[in-house]
């Protein structure tokens, strides 16, 4: 008899379907270590847990993420919370991203990625 774990339902995104966990994590970019975790089912948007990632011991400092986390209310929060910005831009229906934020993006990827 197989078990069905209740608490991870299927979400889907992009047209492909996806049952279990999510990490989200928030690291300390110059020595490499995790300050803060949270793990969520699949369904749950990463934007929602950007709260329980930030470290109120790391104002003044910055924050790396995809473009998941990118709205006008998460970045006045982050401001009013005294953290850099350096959330991915991202494009949205027939506004395609700028050479600029193309630019933008990658620098921000190569921070992201030796975490990713």
């Amino acid at each position: 008899m197989s078990q069905k774990d209740t608490d991870a339902p299927w979400t889907k995104k992009n047209g492909q379907s996806s049952f279990g966990y999510k990490n989200h994590i928030s690291i300390d970019v110059e020595y490499g270590f995790i300050r803060r975790y949270q793990v969520t089912d699949a369904s749950v948007h990463d934007s929602h847990v950007l709260g329980a990632l930030l470290d109120e011991q790391s104002q003044g400092e910055e924050v790396w993420a995809d473009s998941a986390y990118g709205s006008e209310s998460i970045e006045w929060i982050l401001q009013i919370l005294q953290f850099l910005s350096h959330i991915h831009e991202r494009a949205y229906g027939n506004h395609p991203l700028t050479a600029k934020h193309k630019e933008d993006n990658r620098e921000r990827s190569q921070v992201r990625a030796k975490v990713e």
